[in-house]
């Protein structure tokens, strides 16, 4: 039993039984001694437990109870409060979860209309970029960036905020991949909403000439994570042990989002198949907001290293910046304990700077297949679903830690984040369940999000999506 009851104990047992105050010590081995004793048993089955606090001290008032009887019935009125706190606990958490991972009818809508358009109007259809500014998808003097997402609002926030806030936004490049079937609505989104000067692509997975020619590993991946889904992402309760603390569950639930298990949250895996001509590229997440120019990235000398990222290891965040390997991997597993240290600090994905001639050097991809594999013929029970954890061992070795103001994370699980911190960031990441498009978002953290959406737009409006009222 924890100190707190014992002083509640203690407090209790001295106004109900008056007469013993003059020998508090005696008491206070005597309640330690109870303490110590009804800790390990059980209360009667035909114990009446209170349903209140305030039936409690009723009860307390009205009985003349000694002190093994009075301390078993705390012992199984708290126990019982308890266990109702937690079940709240875990099913606000299984409800927000299923709220993270449904589609808003807003966004829904945004989609099918978009589709409908591309269809009709061939303003929509127009080639992206014009064809004189091809050449410049592969020209390394431009400021080059990555988005995949499936999410057409989101997507344009991290284009808007990024041309935004460039310097020199007639040298920003925008390589947009999406799937197969968001593809048509994306393309009308930006061929109809172009972002002058800045120079974007869209194009579907299925687009892409490497995929098409040389796809077995993207179709290995497409075919692990449908496998990972029917085992895993299925049955949400059959992950959770009867010790999974709220923060535990609901990081489980989010590990089989099927944001995790979608080709488009794997496919930075293969950016130097994906763009040959490119040198270097900064690969941005769809749920981040950049709030400063991010050109100085290319500057970095990276020593040689791959991957430009923030490490969360370290920080005035404890809960966000405090991930090492423990966090992610089963070191109870012989494999990972054998090959990995629970204590190396791990680092971001959702902004990060890539060096693809580097890269091209390496068997990062295949050394993340090789752990993907690895982790599906365990039965997942090398980690949890998710990309970053693969990506931790396939870049192992080859990142370079940036300065932490670059990127900001936990906007969308740390409710507390600093919002002088959020100001000062040159990119702040919405990773969690409260993404900023959602009801569940924090609704002073949306702002910074929010701001960056046309909401005048004909799309947006027609679609009822609203600005979230602080």
């Amino acid at each position: 039993m924890c100190f707190a009851l014992s002083l509640i104990l203690l407090m209790f047992y001295l106004v109900f039984n008056r007469s013993l105050h003059s020998n508090v010590q005696r008491l206070v081995r005597d309640l330690y001694r109870m303490l110590d004793e009804i800790n390990s048993e059980d209360a009667p089955v035909d114990l009446k437990v209170a349903e209140s606090f305030d039936d409690f001290i009723w009860d307390t008032k009205n009985n003349d109870y000694d002190l093994k009887s009075f301390a078993l019935r705390l012992k199984a009125t708290m126990e019982t409060m308890d266990k109702e706190l937690r079940s709240s606990r875990l099913s606000e958490q299984l409800n927000k979860h299923y709220a993270a991972i449904a589609i808003p009818k807003g966004l829904y809508c945004l989609s099918l209309r978009l589709t409908d358009v591309y269809s009709s109007n061939a303003l929509a259809r127009k080639q992206l970029p014009p064809p004189e500014l091809v050449p410049r998808l592969s020209d390394n003097s431009y400021f080059h960036f990555v988005l995949a997402s499936d999410n057409i609002l989101a997507a344009s926030v991290v284009v808007r905020s990024t041309v935004r806030s460039a310097l020199k936004p007639e040298r920003i490049v925008f390589h947009i991949i999406t799937d197969k079937k968001t593809y048509p609505a994306m393309h009308s989104w930006f061929a109809l909403n172009p972002l002058y000067p800045a120079i974007i692509e869209v194009k579907g997975v299925h687009q892409f000439e490497w995929l098409t020619k040389e796809n077995g590993p993207v179709l290995e991946a497409i075919e692990i994570q449908h496998i990972a889904r029917s085992r895993y992402h299925g049955n949400h309760l059959a992950r959770t042990t009867a010790g999974d603390s709220p923060r535990v569950f609901a990081a489980k639930l989010q590990a089989g989002s099927p944001t995790y298990t979608s080709v488009l949250n794997h496919i930075r895996i293969y950016l130097p198949e994906l763009f040959p001509s490119l040198s270097k590229v900064v690969f941005l997440d769809d749920d981040v907001v950049v709030q400063r120019d991010l050109s100085s990235l290319w500057d970095i000398d990276l020593a040689g290293k791959v991957n430009g990222a923030v490490e969360t290891c370290r920080g005035g965040d404890s809960w966000v910046m405090s991930k090492r390997f423990r966090n992610y991997f089963n070191f109870s597993h012989p494999l990972i304990a054998t090959n990995f240290d629970p204590l190396e600090c791990a680092w971001a994905y959702g902004m990060n700077i890539f060096d693809l001639a580097a890269w091209r050097k390496t068997t990062i991809k295949d050394k993340y297949h090789h752990w993907v594999k690895e982790n599906l013929k365990s039965n997942f029970t090398l980690w949890r679903l998710g990309t970053l954890p693969p990506g931790l061992i396939a870049f192992k070795g080859h990142v370079h830690p940036i300065d932490p103001s670059w990127h900001l994370l936990g906007l969308g699980y740390q409710e507390k984040t600093d919002i002088s911190s959020v100001r000062k960031a040159a990119v702040i990441h919405y990773n969690g369940q409260s993404k900023p498009w959602l009801d569940i978002g924090f609704k002073h953290l949306q702002p910074f999000w929010t701001k960056h959406v046309n909401y005048s737009n004909e799309f947006v409006r027609n679609c009822h999506i609203m600005e979230p009222q602080l």
